[in-house]
């Protein structure tokens, strides 16, 4: 009887226990479902918002080409090294504005480069950690100030500074020698190209010092140990260690600085001196690309509207190819360390 009441006992457990179990599980396969959906649901987000991202940069590559098309179909590629700029006429050129974007840039990459790799060497190498962090906050912070206090400063504080201890004494006892004297010629009001180089270097010189701070910084610290245990004095370790590890990622640091010298608009336009013409001296006006769009675009119509349009069209598409060079090498950097 007992026997009975056992096996009964069991057996009627069983359907029980069946049942039991089937509620979690099918709780648990509504839940897979469900965050399944969620996955799916974030990944097409995601992939629609960088699509979207995509879908912009293509928009502004094909409304500027669409704009600047008339002009490009009237002149050619010779837009690119014809030098007119006659608003009546209707006969414009872009190589004085592109000349005077290189020329620019080239000089703030020639001041800042140097600068950048002194700060960034110190904040690695050589500075007491109680000041490293706010040193390297405040080469940052500049980072972050407005373009226009950086044109306002060097309008009403650099350039009258600059011509007077500057142009002038250099013009003075360089202008009249002969092979070099041609490279100091022009005004000495406190404007031009070479002024523009100088404000640019400031602006620039925080992105670069960055970049390069943060590239020395993935140096393993055990190879710069290993050199100073071997005696190396530490322009030794940065010669031999620290730069042939991170040359890649340096020189991405002063492509990044370029890519940022050659879009800046409204420093440039205060200084450059807006000209033109094609300059002759490092102290000659002459004007830039962004300058130019930031003067003249108010007041366009028409086919010089289409000129400016193909001009920033030529803008856009050096900015895109430096930065490109510049994010490849800085991606490899990063591969060949192993980040």
């Amino acid at each position: 009887m007992g026997v009975n009441m056992s096996v009964g006992t069991t057996m009627s457990s069983q359907p029980m226990s069946a049942k039991a179990t089937d509620v979690p599980t099918k709780s648990m396969v509504s839940i897979a479902k469900r965050q399944r959906l969620q996955d799916i649901f974030f990944h097409r987000l995601t992939q629609s918002l960088s699509l979207l991202v995509l879908a912009a940069l293509l928009a502004i590559i094909v409304s500027l080409f669409v704009y600047a098309w008339p002009t490009f179909h009237k002149f050619g590629v010779q837009f690119i090294w014809r030098v007119e700029w006659d608003i009546i006429n209707e006969e414009f050129g872009a190589a004085i504005a592109i000349v005077g974007t290189l020329a620019s840039a080239g000089i703030a990459l020639l001041i800042a480069v140097p600068l950048a790799f002194g700060i960034a060497l110190f904040l690695t190498e050589t500075c007491p950690v109680w000041l490293r962090r706010p040193l390297g906050t405040a080469v940052e912070l500049l980072a972050a100030v407005p373009s226009i206090i950086y044109g306002m400063f060097g309008l009403f504080v650099f350039a009258p500074l600059f011509a007077d201890y500057f142009q002038m004494p250099v013009q003075k006892l360089l202008g009249s020698m002969p092979l070099v004297g041609f490279l100091f010629g022009g005004s000495t009001n406190g404007f031009g190209i070479l002024a523009a180089g100088i404000v640019l270097a400031f602006m620039v010189l925080p992105f670069v010092a960055a970049v390069m701070r943060d590239v020395f910084e993935i140096v393993p610290p055990i190879l710069r140990e290993s050199a100073y245990g071997l005696g190396c004095t530490t322009w030794e370790v940065v010669r031999r260690v620290v730069l042939p590890y991170t040359q890649k990622g340096v020189i991405g640091g002063v492509m990044l600085g370029l890519g940022r010298a050659l879009g800046e608009t409204m420093a440039v336009t205060f200084v450059i001196g807006n000209a033109n013409r094609m300059p002759t001296s490092l102290f000659s006006p002459g004007t830039s690309i962004a300058s130019t769009l930031a003067n003249e675009f108010g007041e366009a119509a028409d086919f010089h509207l289409s000129t400016l349009f193909a001009l920033g069209f030529l803008l856009f598409v050096i900015t895109f190819v430096v930065l490109s060079a510049a994010k490849i090498l800085m991606l490899r950097a990063e591969k060949a360390k192993g980040l």
